[in-house]
């Protein structure tokens, strides 16, 4: 029997909250840095692990979501929910294998259910929805819908689920390598599971995926907000809204979005915005970069279609999840000088950039306890967790980290606790 309550989440979803700020709240002051336990679980961990009650709740590539004690590490449930995917689709490609349930789960205090995607044999992506208390599996199903430029084989489902408006939302985007017929989306279900589905898909012919790991996020209003990948116009093309951030409402109606000028090339050299998800500052600013390392302040109340930024500054490439605390944005660098505190200002029009570092920081950051965390992660083994000072972003602590984590490595934060995933399950440590 589980200990959660269906209250005290202190990290329900991807960030921490909806919006995504990455900051954790309550949280003491941070100091020196111990390994508390490792759980070995039955696949890779790539969301963040959430927080509910005494619960530690982690999703595996096995498609098995785990309870764990959050003192101790040990297993309090686990539900296993279908059969990964155990290979390509034919012709197809994709970096992770076997692939069951990669994007964050999300938990709803008013029902106490978690929410997860499944990827399972036959290349199917299906809700399901777990009691957080107990392990029982309330809910299962499909949220393929497919069509000729979209097929469920070739969709990954990697980005943090959302919860908004009674409803469940998740994104797709395409396997790592961008092959087959796929077009990025974002589906929506009752947290109730019966009724129709609704879903947005990118005006594109192919691609146009929504895949950075963040998700969507969820502004004041209630509206949606996401990144768009590469599309399939480029030079000489009619804009296809593709490389883009995109303002959705609770239905799924487009509202608004923004396109760099520079978006023909950016498609016809993958330099798209695909690659973070969308940050909502104080004072009504936007702020968005990607893979061609430009960051785009935007206006919330009038993103401005094509070119319509407010200012723009090179920076760095960004992969994976930016965290926000007030006006200043830590943005994911992946080995390009490292994590980038960036200071924005809607009002003055202004990008400034505050300090880098570690060097080789390249996972997504989380502020909490008077720091700022990040994770350097590296495809040979192992890795380290930084905690920073938020004022300089020179090194407090660190730790090595001695089992593998995946790309764009990030963590949640509770108590004096980081939760750190791995390609073998979670790793706890105090401190934080």
């Amino acid at each position: 029997m589980g200990t959660a309550s269906g209250t005290g989440a202190d990290w329900p979803e991807y960030g921490g909250n909806p919006a995504r700020t990455g900051v954790a709240a309550g949280v003491p002051a941070a100091g020196a840095l111990i390994t508390a336990w490792r759980a070995h679980l039955d696949g890779a961990v790539y969301g963040q692990p959430l927080v509910v009650g005494k619960e530690v709740i982690a999703a595996t590539e096995n498609d098995s979501v785990y309870a764990l004690n959050r003192v101790t590490g040990k297993t309090i449930w686990r539900a296993h929910v279908g059969t990964p995917v155990p290979q390509p689709p034919p012709n197809g490609c994709g970096n992770i294998y076997p692939l069951g349930i990669t994007g964050t789960p999300v938990y709803d205090a008013g029902n106490g259910l978690v929410y997860a995607v499944a990827d399972v044999a036959g290349y199917h992506h299906m809700l399901v929805a777990v009691d957080a208390a107990t392990g029982a599996v309330k809910l299962k199903r499909s949220l393929d819908i497919p069509t000729a430029a979209n097929q469920p084989a070739f969709n990954q489902q990697r980005p943090g689920l959302a919860i908004d408006n009674g409803r469940v939302y998740a994104t797709f985007g395409g396997l790592s390598g961008d092959c087959g017929p796929y077009q990025g989306s974002v589906v929506s279900a009752p947290l109730a599971g019966d009724g129709p589905l609704t879903s947005w898909r990118t005006p594109t012919t192919r691609e146009g995926a929504i895949w950075a790991p963040g998700g969507p996020v969820v502004g004041p209003n209630g509206n949606l907000w996401v990144s768009v990948g590469n599309g399939a116009s480029g030079n000489g093309d009619p804009y296809d809204g593709s490389d883009s951030v995109t303002e959705l409402s609770p239905a799924l109606q487009r509202l608004a979005y923004f396109a760099p000028s520079t978006w023909a090339d950016d498609n016809d050299h993958a330099l798209d915005l695909g690659s973070t998800q969308p940050v909502l500052t104080a004072a009504g600013a936007v702020f968005i970069m990607g893979k061609r390392g430009v960051g785009y302040l935007l206006s919330a109340s009038k993103l401005g279609g094509i070119g319509g930024q407010l200012a723009e500054q090179s920076v760095c490439n960004a992969f994976g999840a930016a965290a926000v605390s007030g006006s200043v944005v830590y943005e994911p660098c992946r080995n390009d000088g490292g994590l980038a505190a960036v200071e924005v200002s809607a009002a003055k029009k202004t990008i400034k950039v505050l300090w880098r570092g570690p060097s080789d920081s390249n996972g997504s950051p989380v502020v909490g306890g008077g720091a700022v965390w990040v994770t350097h992660y590296s495809d040979d083994g192992g890795g380290t967790l930084y905690e920073l000072d938020p004022g300089t972003g020179k090194v407090r602590h660190q730790i090595f980290i001695s089992e593998s984590m995946p790309h764009f490595s990030s963590l949640s934060l509770s108590g004096g606790t980081a939760y750190v995933s791995t390609l073998t399950g979670v790793t706890a440590i105090n401190g934080a």
